[in-house]
């Protein structure tokens, strides 16, 4: 049986494909080169803007033209499979020595996602599930990726600047080289997390070690960001990015 394509969904594709080309292009120019309805291109553009796909372009409201996203969703398959990869062993050494759940996380559109994630071997831990999304505020995984982005990146990842409370816990983290996010998403639930850097030093994800409070406490965060600094490091191509661990 033949199964019926979704003309709405190629509108969409269309809509995307034609704002990559033309950018940065209005609703009735863009409905002209598609030969389509200007009601119907708004509709595609609204709809790829809130799933943010495309911004309205610099200094010209009107106009539309891409986001970063589609970079992201573009490399994202390889990208992931590869740190994924590379990242394993190392992973499973970290939780071995702190004894706690292991995260690899990585940024996507305006959060981040757990990509790997190694259970600790006690009774009680956190088990947070691979494909979980984190919040990109108040986790440790926002504090450690966000300082190493760029201003425009921030915004375009937390839907504001951010503000005087984010900007201090970011130049803690460029300070100890490490972040640490104690109950502030779950309470009872502890995270300390340092960010992998490219050569460029733009972050690519982030090492998250997580674990119940009681066990997490401040003197042995230290311990324990310290870890996962070593380990962040050890995966990252731009070391020299990275601030010395306060142990």
């Amino acid at each position: 049986m033949a199964v019926k394509r979704s003309q709405s969904a190629s509108r969409v594709l269309a809509v995307l494909e034609g704002i990559a080309r033309h950018q940065p292009i209005g609703v009735s120019e863009l409905a002209r080169l598609l030969g389509a309805d200007k009601s119907a291109i708004q509709r595609a553009i609204m709809t790829l803007a809130d799933d943010g796909w495309i911004r309205a372009a610099t200094g010209a409201p009107s106009k539309w033209q891409l986001t970063a996203h589609i970079l992201a969703v573009a490399h994202m398959g390889h990208m992931s499979n590869d740190l994924r990869q590379r990242a394993r062993s190392a992973l499973e050494a970290l939780r071995e020595e702190s004894g706690e759940t292991v995260l690899l996380v990585v940024p996507d559109m305006r959060r981040f996602v757990v990509i790997d994630a190694l259970e600790s071997r006690q009774l009680l831990r956190t088990v947070p599930h691979i494909g979980l999304g984190v919040s990109v505020r108040q986790s440790a995984t926002s504090r450690a990726v966000l300082p190493y982005m760029t201003r425009e990146q921030q915004i375009d990842l937390l839907g504001q600047p951010p503000d005087a409370a984010m900007l201090a816990q970011f130049a803690a983290t460029l300070k100890r080289g490490y972040s640490v996010s104690d109950g502030d998403v779950i309470a009872g639930s502890t995270n300390v997390a340092a960010p992998i850097l490219e050569v460029d030093g733009r972050p690519v994800g982030a090492v998250v070690v997580s674990g119940p409070s009681e066990r997490l406490t401040t003197k042995h965060q230290r311990k324990v960001g310290a870890m996962v600094l070593q380990t962040a490091r050890s995966l990252s191509r731009g070391v020299r990015a990275l601030g010395p661990a306060v142990v």
